[in-house]
């Protein structure tokens, strides 16, 4: 379901930032979930599975464990109560939209209960194939851009009734980016010596003017390559919807920044479409978490300080020249 991931995740919860690079030693145990306790879990409440193998995935998420099940299935169990929901909520949706999404989204096996000392739900998914949307496994840029815009379109149009709005379980995807204003400006105050802070301010600004009207529609909430499956350089698969909803399409439009640049960025913009208001917040989303990773990496982590200092760089940059 995953292949190898990237290590940005642009808005994920408080930092969101996959775990890279670690082998699956160290990484098994974390939040006291183990392959032995899946095994267990699976044995006591899916016994016809109970002889297959279970590994940790290469890269793990914040959110959730993952293990391989044998070679077809996955089973992903959430680390604290808080995520909780977005298993929930992945349960019950994905099958009601994968039927009119234009690629794979994972496919719900069979849903797990508390049990074996584990306190939460849990869930068992079909593994899809692929490698994570890295440049190098993609053909055309501007084709895979227009590729995410098209899925993107085929999202907002899947039917919203008794459809979860935006709010606490979305991390506030969806909704106002001013659900971020105070946190967003303790890391202004935080980066003056290496960001335009009164540029920032400006673009922070215009997002939260931009109020946005429209009905609500479906979003994923985690558009980033790490979310993204390829096979012979197309996308062929969308995954980890855990921040999914109804409400304001913006927060899936950060992309644009963040993986694609030029003529793909472009390519991306006029397939995915939306008016000017929808933009200007959706830099405010990509604004919002490149500033909070930044403050946070910023005397620690040179790798992750110059990726997000060159979202801000083209972040400001797009709000000048859409603003002429």
């Amino acid at each position: 379901m995953f292949g190898r991931h990237s290590i940005i995740r642009w808005p994920g919860r408080p930092l969101g930032v996959k775990i890279v690079g670690m082998d699956s030693t160290r990484a098994d145990g974390r939040a006291g979930i183990d392959a032995a306790l899946v095994r267990r879990l699976i044995a006591a409440q899916f016994p016809p599975w109970k002889d297959l193998p279970v590994t940790p995935v290469e890269v793990d998420g914040n959110d959730n464990r993952t293990y391989r099940l044998g070679e077809d299935m996955i089973v992903r169990l959430p680390t604290a109560r808080g995520y909780v929901p977005a298993v929930a909520k992945e349960d019950q949706w994905l099958p009601k939209l994968a039927p009119v999404l234009p690629v794979a989204v994972p496919p719900i096996l069979a849903k797990g209960a508390p049990g074996e000392g584990y306190p939460f739900p849990w869930s068992i998914r079909g593994w899809l194939p692929g490698q994570t949307a890295d440049r190098g496994h993609i053909d055309d840029m501007s084709q895979f851009a227009a590729s995410v815009a098209e899925f993107i379109r085929a999202l907002q149009r899947c039917d919203t009734a008794g459809s979860p709005l935006a709010g606490e379980h979305s991390f506030y995807r969806g909704a106002s980016p001013a659900h971020y204003d105070e946190e967003t400006r303790r890391c202004l105050a935080a980066l003056t010596d290496r960001v335009d802070t009164t540029r920032a301010a400006a673009v922070w600004d215009a997002a939260l003017t931009a109020t946005w009207h429209g009905p609500p529609v479906w979003f994923h909430g985690d558009i980033a390559s790490g979310n993204l499956l390829v096979e012979g350089g197309k996308l062929t698969a969308v995954i980890d919807f855990g921040t999914s909803g109804v409400g304001d399409p913006a927060c899936d439009l950060v992309i644009a920044w963040t993986m694609f640049s030029g003529d793909s960025r472009q390519a991306f913009r006029q397939t995915v479409g939306h008016d000017e208001g929808t933009w200007a917040r959706a830099r405010g989303w990509a604004l919002w978490k490149a500033l909070l990773v930044l403050t946070g990496s910023k005397d620690s982590d040179p790798e992750q300080t110059a990726t997000h200092q060159h979202v801000i760089d083209e972040v400001l940059a797009d709000h000048n020249h859409y603003r002429q």
